[in-house]
């Protein structure tokens, strides 16, 4: 019996034995796109584990058959599956959807999502890489409520940046961080690079930064390699075409004699207007450019390191002839850990060419093509430069020839940049970390034209030069800033969180800057400048800041949250007396949703969060405070002769300090079941105080430039904002619909002992104005009332003295402006605004969707209760002497009755030469900005080389709802990159570079 049961005992023991013995378990993860490297594979309660392969397999020694695995990676739920003994388990990993949204980049550091308490947006990569872009600025168009995109057509032209409006009529440029760099704007950053971007609008987030955060922040986090022990590389390509279709009708050459001989009783005796040539300039000056990008990174990394190298090449043909741009970017960044420091690098090198719209007689091109008369021909192998234009006496007009412009001779402006950083961060004590950083910025640029002599007419050409003009242009930056900071971030009693840092930051910079040209009577050959006729000029500017910064963030039990921070900055740009600015912020937030009586509602997130704070602008240009001097000026002397000399250029100012701007936020954040429905809404009103504006000196003073710079300006600007987004991320078919709206209203609240200030200019009139009670740059001009059709009609209103001919001025068939102080004249004082050029609203759609291996992105953008200053109809309507013109020509008042729109011809220079709101439309647009299909191949035989293998087709730009009659109602400035020029040419469209339609075909691959 004994036996018995030692036999059952010892088979027990065996079978347990056998039961728990150790197994090899193997096996692959994936997400619902693929396999995913790195993910950590451990049996549960040791130290027994291993990391998924770049294809997602694992394979782990030594595992109780009745153990428990634990699958965790960052972004991703950890999930438990017990072993029972297998020996294969596949696991497919959830992304955790709290922890993705859990850490975002503010100024000088990172931060909780649910901790935050300003007013932040960010936008990530996976947003990024569905638009294929040519710059950084172009992505943010339309993806964050209060975000102003102006694009232009022109390739390699930044888009002009606005957040939260304008509250300032000096720089309204937004600040640039890349990587913790100042940079001045992402032009040179390759968008494959772009890990993040997220753009701080209030003071408490933007009060950080002191003397640069008044117009927000921009920052850029770039992309950095894994620490999985895996090496990755990724190709991004795409090719296609770009085009635009829109054309201003105008007059075809039996239209415009028929016009040039009726309206003006002109018959053109050039031997070309009987020729029955018909040219369509418009049609000769654009093409179909054909773009092409390649993008290529390696990346990888241990538990140690980790590393990316990226190189990517652009080509951008335009859609206007002879216009692209060019670009080779590279960049490494890395990153090591020894013990508790940690230190790395970022650098980044750019090589840019871009060949631009070029502009002569300050017309635009289409300007150009639109007023040359269309018998012409754009070729004429017997001129010297091998192009045709007008003779004066024949045609009676003098539009230039489009394309010799823009194709005779060249026009290259190249630049490269390095921006790069240096950091190192030791953590002293648990909690407590101190980083030192150095930033470079250097940047240079070459822009040389030639543009060799030519005569458009062997007749006597209305434009013809006689030698080559040589142009180079050239400039030097260098920007240092450096970073000392200490963090320290503890916790205790589980319910009190703090962070406090410290900082001391110092930037200097220094632009040099040359200018020459000169011409050659002698030869087209050379491009070269030399002492004929020539100008030479340098200049080098010094700029140099110096801040402290404290900031504390606060919460309890991560309910209450407290946010305060204190800048003090100086800058060289102010006079002794105000040199250092300070910049206080507050914030308070308060998570509603963790509280008891909403622990089982179906709110994931309810936060209220309020700021307030102060910011600074210092961008207002060098040496403002100072009495600079001013050579080869003029001296008359007793005996009539004039003597070279030098005077003071301007008054000293030494009491010149910051433009302050004042910000209050209010905001609410939402999500809702399972965080399918996320939104927020924002409240702000900022007041920016003693703007930096020119006070008119009397000319008895003797001060040549007539002026001094004074802080007497103030400017309020306020608005709401809403995001609303909603995702389905479960079953084969997923997608997503994210909405944004912003509003901007601004007021000019005083303008000190000035009256009012000038904008953009057209015609030698200005177009628009600052004034107290009224909006930033509004238009301001005379209001139409429709066309007199009668000579009693027009004596009923005006009181006018007979011409010489017995005729009055303004007869029937001229414009009909109103009165508005009823003194029978038409003049200055009759001025009123007649439209505002900043949006009401701007708005946008973006909805993603994927079924299986399918995706499709549909964005689209829009504005709406916004002006534009149309000076194309100057052109095609207003007729002040014999062009070609439009259509609309042939309707316009040949007599009572005739016509209340278009003037007659050869009418009243009011006709043409008043600012009014004839030239004034509607620039409410909505617009397809982007739509995307792709299809990413899985589970075939390229799984097997490839980790991701997508193929795309993309349209841009491809549909434009609106009523403006113009070529692109979104007005982007070419002229000029100077943040304060920039503002007087808001809404402003000269025959702007329109944006183009664009076709593209892409491939994404990584292995």
């Amino acid at each position: 019996m004994k036996k018995k049961y030692l036999i059952f005992a010892l088979s027990c023991v065996f079978s347990l034995s056998m039961y728990a013995q150790d197994v090899t378990v193997s096996g692959t993860v994936s997400d619902q796109n693929g396999p995913l490297p790195g993910v950590s594979v451990v049996v549960e309660g040791t130290t027994n584990g291993v990391a998924t392969d770049f294809d997602g397999n694992y394979s782990l020694p030594n595992v109780p058959s009745d153990g428990t695995l634990i699958f965790s990676y960052i972004g991703y739920l950890t999930q438990s599956v017990s072993v029972n003994a297998s020996s294969t388990i596949n696991v497919t990993m959830d992304e955790d959807l709290e922890q993705l949204e859990e850490v975002v980049v503010v100024g000088y550091g990172t931060q909780s999502r649910a901790e935050v308490t300003g007013a932040i947006v960010t936008v990530g990569s996976d947003e990024l890489s569905v638009l294929p872009i040519t710059s950084a600025e172009q992505a943010l168009q339309g993806r964050a409520a209060g975000v102003s995109i102006i694009n232009s057509g022109s390739p390699g032209t930044a888009p002009v940046v606005r957040i939260r409006g304008l509250g300032t009529m000096n720089n309204n440029d937004p600040l640039y961080v890349i990587d913790g760099v100042i940079a001045g704007g992402l032009g040179d950053l390759n968008p494959s690079d772009i890990e993040s971007i997220t753009i701080l609008k209030d003071a408490s987030t933007t009060a950080i930064y002191g003397s640069l955060g008044s117009n927000g922040v921009i920052m850029v986090t770039t992309k950095k390699g894994n620490r999985s022990g895996k090496t990755t590389v990724t190709i991004d390509a795409y090719t296609g075409l770009q085009y635009t279709d829109e054309r201003f009708d105008i007059l075809n050459t039996q239209q415009y004699l028929q016009y040039a001989n009726d309206g003006w009783g002109v018959v053109p005796t050039s031997p070309l207007s009987a020729s029955g040539n018909d040219t369509d300039f418009q049609e000769a000056l654009f093409q179909t450019g054909i773009m092409q990008k390649v993008d290529f990174a390696i990346s990888g990394g241990s538990e140690s390191s980790n590393y990316r190298f990226s190189a990517g090449y652009l080509d951008q043909e335009g859609a206007i002839i002879e216009t692209g741009f060019e670009r080779f970017s590279f960049r490494a960044n890395s990153n090591f850990t020894v013990g508790k420091f940690n230190f790395g690098e970022t650098l980044a090198v750019s090589f840019n060419k871009q060949n631009p719209e070029r502009n002569l007689g300050d017309r635009s091109l289409l300007e150009h093509a639109i007023k040359t008369p269309p018998y012409l021909t754009v070729y004429n192998e017997n001129n010297l430069g091998g192009f045709q234009g007008p003779s004066n006496g024949l045609d009676g007009q003098d539009a230039e020839n489009p394309i010799r412009v823009q194709t005779l001779g060249s026009q290259v402006n190249k630049s490269s940049s390095i921006i790069g950083s240096l950091f190192g961060e030791f953590e002293i004590l648990k909690g407590l970390k101190f980083k030192s950083q150095v930033g470079l910025e250097y940047r240079n640029f070459n822009n040389n034209t030639f543009r060799p002599s030519y005569n458009d007419d062997s007749e006597g050409a209305t434009h013809s030069s006689s030698f080559a003009a040589i142009t180079k242009n050239s400039g030097l930056r260098k920007s240092i800033l450096l970073t000392n900071s200490l963090n320290y971030s503890t916790s205790f009693n589980d319910i009190h969180n703090l962070e406090v840092l410290v900082l001391a930051e110092k930037q200097e910079t220094r632009d040099d800057i040359l200018n020459t040209n000169s011409e050659n009577p002698i030869t087209d050959e050379q491009d070269q400048v030399s002492n004929t006729a020539s100008f030479l000029q340098s200049t080098t500017n010094e700029y140099n800041r110096i801040g402290y910064l404290g900031r504390v963030n606060y919460n309890y039990d991560q309910k209450y949250l407290f946010a305060a921070s204190l800048r003090r900055d100086a800058s060289s740009r102010f006079g002794s007396n105000n040199r250092w600015g300070t910049f206080p912020s507050v914030a308070l937030g308060w998570i509603i949703a963790k509280e008891g009586f909403l622990e089982d509602s179906f709110f994931n997130t309810l936060k209220l969060r309020g700021s307030w704070g102060i910011t600074g602008n210092d961008r207002i240009g060098d040496y403002q405070y100072s009495a600079t001097l001013s050579s080869d000026f003029f001296y008359p002397l007793g005996d009539g002769t004039l003597a070279t000399g030098t005077t003071p250029d301007g008054l000293a100012n030494p009491d010149l300090k910051w433009e302050e701007t004042t910000m209050k936020n209010i905001g609410l954040d939402f999500a809702l079941f399972d965080r399918k429905i996320t939104g927020a809404i924002e409240y702000y009103n900022n007041t920016s105080d003693d703007l930096l504006m020119n006070r008119p000196l009397p000319p008895t003073l003797g001060i040549n430039a007539g002026f001094v710079a004074e802080n007497v300006g103030s400017v309020e600007t306020s608005g709401f904002e809403l995001n609303l987004g909603y995702s389905d991320y479960e079953g084969d078919f997923t997608w997503s619909a994210n909405l944004n709206l912003g509003t901007s209203t601004n007021e000019v609240k005083s303008l000190g002992a000035n009256e009012s200030l000038s904008g953009g200019s057209f015609e030698d009139q200005d177009i628009s104005r600052i004034e107290v009670g009224e909006p930033l740059f509004f238009f301001y001009g005379l209001v139409t009332d429709g066309i007199y059709q009668s000579q009693g009609e027009v004596d009923a209103i005006l009181d006018q003295d007979l011409e010489d001919d017995g005729t009055t001025l303004v007869e029937a068939g001229d414009i009909k402006f109103i009165d508005r102080n009823g003194d029978r004249q038409i003049n200055a004082d009759d001025r009123v605004k007649i439209g505002n050029p900043y949006p009401d609203l701007t708005y946008s759609l973006n909805l993603s969707a994927n079924y299986k291996s399918w995706d499709v992105n549909m964005f689209i953008s829009g504005v709406s209760g916004v002006d534009v200053y149309n000076t194309n109809i100057y052109d095609l309507e207003g007729m002040p002497r014999l062009f070609n013109s439009g259509t609309a020509v042939l309707n316009r008042w040949t007599g009572p009755g005739t016509s209340n729109k278009v003037p007659r011809a050869d009418g009243a220079p009011q006709n043409y030469n008043s600012i009014s709101d004839r030239f004034v439309e509607d620039g409410s647009y909505t617009r397809l900005k982007n739509i995307t299909l792709g299809y990413t191949l899985k589970n075939t035989a390229v799984d097997k080389y490839f980790s991701k293998f997508r193929i795309y087709i993309s349209g841009q730009n491809l549909l434009t709802l609106t009523d403006y009659s113009g070529l692109d109602p979104e007005i982007g400035n070419p002229l000029t990159n100077d943040g304060n020029a920039r503002q007087y040419e808001l809404g402003i469209d000269r025959g702007n570079y329109p944006q183009p339609k664009s076709f593209l075909l892409g491939l994404q691959l990584s292995f």
